[in-house]
């Protein structure tokens, strides 16, 4: 039997985490073959010789691909893509896991049965790097996210699904064959779910199953969220970053010749208004009037936050230079 689908786990310094990735991968329950690509990029804890021991348990399910150089997320998932022979990859990241043993059988029957569908995703929940649940579910992430968010299995163009907000990448399954040869602008992007989940959704659409399948754990030393706090740890960067963000779903929108250019154009709007916040010109009449739907959309904590900024931004600083201190303490 053929292989159809491709696990594909992305991996470093995840020691603590990489076990129950791989084995939440074996428990799978499929009636079609499945394989495990696991790019482990040169981590400097015992991540490699967890991987090597399950690589030597199953050596005819398990592949490890790594070096000896750190060669970044982004190449490292490039380079396990391009060693998959399934017709659809999986995946997930070594401090996730899956939590349904059905997980992969659910969502390739949906897709088998709709070949139009190119992106199937699902909740997830979300705990911290001991397992304790932080909050129930992933979806929605943002209260601003929420009216998109429909509490039922439900399609998604790709504009919706960019207006949906972050969805887990561990709950990410789509054709292969459609980030083969991904366009030139992708390469080096802010956010590699982001291109991931667009491209192959303006490829078709993409099917939400509304079950929780997977766990996300957030706030992990290395994770992109850790990492992104802590390099972005002035509003230079923070605005730098967002700017990119901006760039990036312009590039999408000329990418799908402006079909989805009314969401984009909301999106945008979301990372200008917090550009307009650090630089502390949102309450003009004007910004007022533009941000009024997207400060309307926020929950309590971020208004407290984004009033704080602007009113009190002596005692906003030094609470924010707390928490970047405390991060990299960890």
């Amino acid at each position: 039997m053929s292989i159809l689908v491709s696990i594909n786990c992305i991996t470093y310094n995840h020691e603590n985490f990489i076990e129950d990735a791989i084995v939440s991968f074996l428990k799978q329950q499929t009636n079609f073959d499945f394989e495990i690509i696991i790019g482990e990029d040169c981590s400097t804890d015992n991540t490699r010789k967890i991987i090597e021991k399950y690589v030597n348990l199953y050596p005819e399910k398990i592949k490890l691909i790594t070096s000896e150089m750190n060669i970044g997320a982004e190449k490292n998932l490039r380079r396990i893509h391009e060693k998959s022979r399934g017709k659809f990859i999986a995946l997930c990241e070594g401090d996730d896991f899956w939590t349904d043993p059905l997980k992969l059988q659910k969502q390739v029957e949906y897709m088998e049965e709709n070949p139009e569908c190119t992106l199937c995703f699902h909740n997830a929940k979300v705990i911290d790097s001991n397992k304790t649940l932080v909050r129930r579910a992933v979806v929605p992430w943002m209260k601003n996210n929420k009216k998109y968010y429909l509490r039922k299995n439900t399609k998604y163009s790709a504009g919706e699904l960019a207006l949906l907000g972050y969805i887990p990448t561990a709950s990410f399954i789509y054709p292969k064959h459609l980030l083969d040869n991904p366009p030139q602008w992708c390469i080096n992007s802010v956010a590699g779910d982001n291109v991931i989940k667009l491209i192959t959704s303006s490829n078709g659409y993409a099917y939400y199953i509304d079950e929780y399948m997977s766990a996300y754990r957030f706030g992990v030393e290395g994770s992109s969220t850790t990492n992104w706090v802590k390099m972005n740890d002035t509003q230079e960067k923070k605005i730098k970053l967002l700017m990119r963000f901006i760039k990036f779903y312009e590039e999408f929108d000329r990418y799908s010749n402006y079909k989805y250019k009314n969401e984009i154009d909301d999106v945008k709007k979301i990372f200008e208004f917090q550009i307009s916040v650090i630089n502390g010109d949102w309450q003009g009449k004007k910004s007022r009037k533009y941000y009024k739907r997207i400060l309307a959309g926020l929950g309590l904590k971020d208004k407290i936050i984004i009033y704080s900024r602007y009113y009190f931004p002596s005692v906003y600083a030094k609470l924010n230079k707390l928490r970047i201190f405390v991060l990299n303490t960890k």
